[in-house]
């Protein structure tokens, strides 16, 4: 029998499930308004959780902001290095799927609002702002070099990076940004 405040299809939720979805929450309230404009009042009404219990989690709202930020990364990189593991799928296919799970998804009138939230503070995200595109790069390097030698991997996945950094911001849909960016990958992954 479930507790009347749960709901009766309410699961039960641990103390990580609800720090994920209260930086999920915040993630959204701050692309939504950028991050000087976002309160914490904010952030705490779009996560269902009163404010106290905000700042009991985090202590201000740029350690809250570099929690969130991390998070998203840190699921971006993982999702990269599950997509490049599957050995069994052409390494064009992997790399498609592997720039989508770290750029591709961003793309979009709704979701770019997130990109830009965090290229314009940089100097609150701290080291994460510069290790996750360094290891986006390694994994890139590594899918190819396996494939095709490591004497061009590094210059390949260097112009496929930068080709992906201009569709993002070029394309006005993920679709026309993948149908793009699986043209560079054909012409330069053989």
């Amino acid at each position: 029998m479930s507790s009347p405040e749960a709901g009766p299809l309410s699961p039960p939720t641990t103390g990580t499930d609800r720090r994920t979805a209260v930086l999920d929450s915040a993630l959204a309230t701050f692309a939504r308004f950028g991050y000087r404009k976002t309160s914490m009042e904010e952030v705490a009404r779009a996560a269902q959780i009163s404010r106290p219990g905000l700042y009991f989690l985090f202590s201000s709202k740029e350690a809250l902001f570099r929690a969130a930020v991390t998070q998203v990364l840190e699921r971006d990189i993982a999702a990269v290095e599950h997509a490049l593991a599957d050995a069994d799928r052409p390494l064009q296919e992997r790399l498609v799927e592997a720039f989508d799970r770290w750029a591709g998804r961003y793309v979009g009138p709704l979701t770019c609002d997130i990109a830009v939230v965090v290229e314009d503070n940089p100097d609150l995200l701290g080291e994460i702002a510069k290790t996750a595109p360094r290891r986006f790069e390694e994994l890139i390097t590594e899918a190819i070099a396996a494939e095709s030698g490591q004497e061009t991997a590094t210059a390949v996945a260097q112009t496929l990076i930068s080709a992906s950094i201009g569709l993002k911001h070029q394309a006005a849909s993920r679709e026309f940004y993948l149908e793009r960016l699986k043209a560079a990958i054909g012409l330069l992954v053989h």
